[in-house]
């Protein structure tokens, strides 16, 4: 039997209809088996780390997954893809995005690798990845 894994993963955007893109971000990820256990409300901000009209709407999940972290990495990727994402941003250097899938912790483990790093090293920096993840632990008790 495959172990199963717990993630948590920020979700965001700030172009078009940014809460139906994130609804059916997560929605896709149940067939990339990611399944979705529990999520904050959305969480409005302005845009950090660069200048934009486009206020972001954010998210924070909790899955479930039997994907190691870097093949769900890769996976988060591919559904970013999907919904229209062309680059990530590089050396933080950011711009507006249709979606945004961050990998913030998995299980309990501390990762570092030219790809990923966990847990995510700015979460505790980004009060848009910050205050929904609050919100998620504390409406699952844990």
């Amino acid at each position: 039997m495959e172990k199963v894994n717990v993630a948590f993963l920020s979700l965001g955007s700030n172009l078009g209809d940014r809460e139906s893109q994130i609804t059916q971000a997560i929605e896709t990820m149940s067939a990339h088996n990611i399944n979705l256990i529990g999520n904050s409300s959305f969480f409005y901000s302005e845009p950090m780390g660069f200048d934009s009209e486009n206020h972001f709407c954010n998210i924070c999940i909790k899955v479930t997954t039997t994907l190691e972290p870097l093949v769900l990495l890769h996976r988060l990727k591919s559904i970013e893809q999907v919904f229209g994402r062309t680059k990530k941003s590089i050396n933080q250097v950011y711009e507006d995005r249709v979606i945004d899938i961050d990998l913030i912790f998995y299980n309990k483990i501390s990762l570092e690798s030219p790809e990923l790093t966990l847990p995510h090293p700015e979460w505790n920096k980004r009060p848009f990845v910050y205050w929904p993840l609050l919100e998620l632990v504390e409406s699952l008790n844990i």
